[in-house]
């Protein structure tokens, strides 16, 4: 047999034997993730937007959906939910279930895809402000134009970004434009544009295209199955628990920034380990929980603060006065909280931008939280230590010095360790356990006793 009949045979068996191909790998499923903006936009949505851009960007999703059913609300919240949109490359859709009024509309414009439920509308975006009992408060016509024209600019910067026509977005904010479509006017002077589903999606233009909405579905099944995402798999975000407390949280930052760089401080200043102490930990370790679960602080936040504390001990406690390890700590600590309150890039450690207003406002907060630190102690050190129930729990506790003190009053030594207000001296060859007034007195100092009180020994410097 020649070769080349070998060669047919082998091949003919092969094909009577039904031999296949070996199947192609399925392609992976499609992934959406849904996120709600339902009923107020408050600060609470901003952390799930957040959160749900993040772990997009993370899971490389191929789509986010905005489903949309809400009457409006906070303007600062829906700037920082359009600039989030404006740093991620993903596809971003919006489908109005109901209703898209105010910021939902701002929110909408900014996106490049909308789609409209039957019998919903989106638009009348100017701005309000609501008395504390729910009403709509007056105010004077020059407050209400400086309010209408920053509201008027953010809508055309939306529908800019989201490639919709700018008159069309400023005409549901102003009340005295007047906006046609096709040569008719569908808003009058004197009203603000709101359009139907049917309104949102009729062609205009010489290139005829959707005036705003691409099309009405009756659900977020069949949207997806318009925009080539049928079957994708669906990751809805709701708002949690932890999420709401994330909001009171970061409501009370600077509170707690003050109570724990503070409590921090004076737990220096303090023999032991006490109250000022869990006070301080504990407001900071809820600053950045708060902080964490709104999708600002990382752990990497974290780690850089504690690496700023030890570094300060190491300062305050191993090397003698205060010089680069003391500032680098201090420094260390500072960067980590205003990193902690700055926007971030979704799905990544760096900030939103580089620019000086992200970081601003955290700037501002966390000076301002240092330097009301710093008072608090400095009025804690001067009238605190007076008062007996800083005494039982600070000083009484921890001094050990039996007999009859009083013969110890005007006795002078050197302090044998920092005083931070408690420490040792040398008296002579007599080792005590003294304290100050609340001021710090280094080791090697000059001292002298000035009150006593049994146990008590208060010294100042010489």
């Amino acid at each position: 047999m020649t070769t080349r009949k070998y060669l047919f045979c082998l091949l003919a068996g092969l094909l009577c034997c039904g031999v296949s191909p070996a199947p192609a790998e399925e392609a992976p499923a499609k992934v959406v993730y849904v996120i709600p903006i339902r009923k107020a936009i408050e600060p609470a949505l901003l952390y799930v937007v957040r959160r749900g851009m993040d772990e997009a960007v993370r899971e490389k999703a191929d789509a986010i959906v905005f489903t949309m059913d809400t009457p409006g609300g906070r303007v600062d919240v829906t700037e920082d939910i359009i600039k989030l949109i404006t740093e991620t490359d993903i596809p971003i859709y919006t489908f109005v279930e109901n209703q898209a009024f105010s910021a939902g509309a701002i929110i909408a414009l900014a996106t490049k895809h909308i789609y409209m439920a039957p019998g919903s509308v989106i638009g009348a975006a100017t701005p309000l402000t609501m008395t504390p009992m729910g009403g709509v408060q007056e105010l004077p016509d020059e407050v209400k134009e400086k309010m209408t024209s920053a509201v008027a600019a953010l809508v055309r910067s939306a529908a800019e970004q989201g490639g919709h026509d700018k008159e069309l977005a400023e005409a549901m904010v102003r009340a005295d434009m007047e906006y046609e479509v096709n040569g008719k006017v569908i808003s009058k002077e004197g009203r603000l544009l709101t359009l139907t589903n049917e309104e949102a999606e009729q062609l205009v233009g010489e290139d005829p295209h959707p005036l705003l909405s691409e099309g009405t579905v009756k659900d977020l099944d069949e949207m997806l199955e318009k925009t080539g995402l049928a079957g994708a798999e669906k990751r809805v975000l709701e708002v949690t628990g932890a999420e709401r407390l994330a909001r009171l949280i970061a409501g009370m930052a600077s509170v707690l920034l003050l109570l724990g760089l503070g409590g921090i401080y004076m737990e220096f200043k303090t023999p032991g380990f006490g109250i000022f102490g869990i006070t301080g930990i504990t407001c900071l370790a809820l600053f950045f929980f708060g902080h964490h679960i709104a999708g600002l602080a990382g752990m990497e936040d974290v780690l850089v603060f504690m690496l700023g504390v030890i570094l300060l001990l190491i300062e305050i406690l191993v090397i003698p006065g205060f010089g680069i390890t003391g500032i680098t700590g201090i420094l260390l600590i500072f960067i980590s909280l205003v990193s902690a309150m700055s926007e971030r890039m979704p799905g990544e450690w760096r900030p939103i931008s580089f620019a000086p207003e992200t970081f601003a406002k955290p700037l501002l907060n966390v000076t301002v939280a240092f330097v009301g630190a710093f008072a608090l102690a400095a009025l804690a050190g001067k009238y605190l230590p007076k008062t007996h129930a800083f005494k039982s729990i600070t000083l009484d506790a921890t001094i050990q010095n039996p007999g009859d003190s009083s013969e110890l009053l005007g006795l002078e030594g050197v302090a044998r360790s920092d005083l931070r207000p408690g420490g040792t001296a040398l008296f002579g060859d007599r080792r005590l356990d003294v304290v100050t007034h609340g001021n710090y007195i280094n080791q090697g100092t000059a001292i002298q006793i000035v009150e006593t009180h049994g146990n008590r020994i208060v010294v100042e410097e010489a």
